[in-house]
């Protein structure tokens, strides 16, 4: 069970780096919640396939392609799965940004039905998106 949890999101993440969204996708249960902190334009609560994906496209068009996520460490148990990140990304006119993060996915039926994010620097995060 503890190696079904993190293969299933190290998969996700491998597909997401590679922009196969219909995979990444497969990894997550149809009415997954997905929460963002903070303040930026990125900030808020999504449900579902369709809204995560309009999360994904979001991310994209305000990097420019440029968002990256490094796996840096993977913490599991029966029904979580802890990833100890890097995110990165770069827009025009502005210094590029990388932060450590922790995401959080709570599993269940083998796919992922929550997500939280926590940076480790949301005043910077926020600066970054806004």
């Amino acid at each position: 069970m503890l190696t079904d949890n993190r293969k299933l999101i190290e998969g996700a993440y491998r597909a997401f780096a590679i922009g196969d969204i219909p995979a990444v996708l497969q990894a997550f249960a149809e009415e997954i919640t997905w929460h963002v902190p903070g303040r930026s334009p990125l900030s808020g609560d999504y449900r579902g396939h369709r809204e995560i994906v309009e999360f994904f496209g979001r991310v994209m068009e305000l990097s420019e392609g440029s968002f990256r996520i490094r796996i840096d460490d993977v913490l599991t148990d029966t029904s979580r799965v802890v990833v100890l990140c890097t995110v990165s990304a770069e827009r025009s006119g502005r210094a590029p940004w990388s932060s450590p993060e922790v995401h959080v996915w709570d599993i269940a039926a083998g796919r992922a039905v929550a997500f939280r994010e926590f940076q480790g620097d949301q005043q910077a995060e926020d600066a970054f998106w806004s």
